[in-house]
């Protein structure tokens, strides 16, 4: 009688990256973001041919924001039953209509009220794209989600100041009716690109998904808390930035310190890739600990341009790399309903960032500007503790 041998066993194939998919949701992100802040780089074009002042056309900024954050929870969960890539192209389409309007409107209500619809949509696009490429990829959910929020990055460092020059050469409804070409063009990407993934189903809602077991999940809260603190810490400074570097003294110009800190942002976004799945505790500690360290660097060495200019791309890659781990820390903490987990992040960055500049705005008319990154470093600090705190849950060891 012979023994025999078993045969080897063989590991199962690795699922292919799915980099069509995830570029598309990373087109659409950068989409969004350029809809979002292009009207800053053309306000006084825009205020001119819509006939208002400046101060009143900053309002097209600020209902965008304000709108994504009202609306991003309810109208997240309104949609949680829709297929996933039938509501994309919806929100992809419907920024091609608003700004569509925004480009051949002359009425500054009308615009307004285009401006609003793209914050509603908005804010249902950045609950339900992390969620959305991690599912692409769930082996690597942290770098799926990295890769897609990529286009965010690169829309605010690249994007926006390319847009800004291009509204100097075209105009700025030339500007918009091109967003408007991107927007179909990614539409119809999407729709060859991406898988058809199923929405929840209408039971599961009632077996415990939805809001309120969403905000009861263990690590949710802390997640959302530091996400705040260090919003609210990066917009005290990044929204005075000018008043800031003017003052400051220093031998290059603002548009200088934010090219760097946007090429930091870059380099923020593929670390946060590289790291989110295997140490996204100790990557999401470091990024927030080296935010804090370059607030405090700026406030010590504020008229010295190297080390300005230093802390800067620092300071980019921090937040190049903080969103998408905590986005990804949100998706794991709540694997039952990520989109409404991403919708609570959505809306506490969009007020988070609304009360940055106004709590930026007092520190600035107070104290100066010598006391804003300070103030921000204080905030990185809560964000730091909240996080490191959240040991079990949210950023578990």
């Amino acid at each position: 009688m012979t023994a025999t041998t078993p045969a080897p066993t063989l590991a199962a194939p690795r699922p292919p990256w799915p980099l069509g998919g995830l570029l598309t949701l990373s087109g659409a992100a950068f989409v969004t973001i350029l809809t979002e802040a292009l009207p800053a780089g053309v306000l006084p074009a825009m205020s001119s041919g819509l006939g208002v002042t400046e101060a009143r056309a900053g309002l097209l900024v600020t209902v965008y924001a304000l709108a994504a954050a009202v609306t991003a929870i309810p109208m997240t969960a309104w949609t949680l039953r829709l297929p996933r890539r039938t509501l994309l192209l919806s929100l992809l389409l419907g920024f091609a209509a608003t700004n569509a309007v925004t480009a051949a409107s002359t009425g500054f209500a009308l615009t307004l009220g285009a401006r609003i619809l793209s914050g509603v949509f908005a804010g249902m696009l950045w609950a339900m794209v992390p969620a959305y490429a991690a599912r692409l990829a769930p082996h690597r959910g942290g770098k799926a989600i990295a890769t897609a929020l990529a286009g965010m990055t690169v829309g605010l460092s690249l994007g926006v100041p390319a847009g800004t020059a291009l509204g100097g050469l075209i105009g700025w409804r030339g500007v918009f009716a091109a967003l408007t070409g991107l927007a179909l063009a990614l539409a119809a990407t999407a729709r060859w690109r991406l898988p058809a993934l199923a929405g929840q189903k209408a039971g599961e809602v009632r077996e415990g998904r939805g809001l309120r077991a969403t905000i009861r999940t263990p690590g949710i809260a802390a997640i959302n808390a530091a996400s705040i603190a260090m919003v609210l810490g990066f917009y005290v400074l990044y929204t005075y930035i000018a008043p800031f570097v003017e003052r400051a003294g220093l031998a290059v110009s603002t548009g200088t310190v934010l090219f760097v800190f946007g090429l930091g942002s870059t380099a923020g976004v593929w670390i946060a890739g590289a790291t989110a799945d295997r140490w996204l505790r100790r990557s999401t500690l470091t990024l927030l600990a080296l935010s804090a360290l370059c607030l405090v660097t700026l406030g010590l060495f504020a008229g010295s341009t190297a080390v300005v200019l230093v802390a800067a791309v620092l300071w980019g890659v921090t937040h190049g790399g903080i969103p998408a781990l905590m986005q990804t820390a949100g998706v794991r903490a709540a694997p039952h309903d990520p989109d409404t987990a991403n919708s609570l992040w959505v809306t506490g960055w969009n007020v988070a960032m609304a009360g940055g500049s106004l709590l930026g705005g007092a520190v600035l008319a107070g104290a100066g500007t010598s006391a804003l990154p300070w103030t921000a470093a204080a905030l990185l600090a809560v964000s730091v503790l909240t996080a490191g705190a959240a040991r079990r849950h949210g950023f578990p060891l």
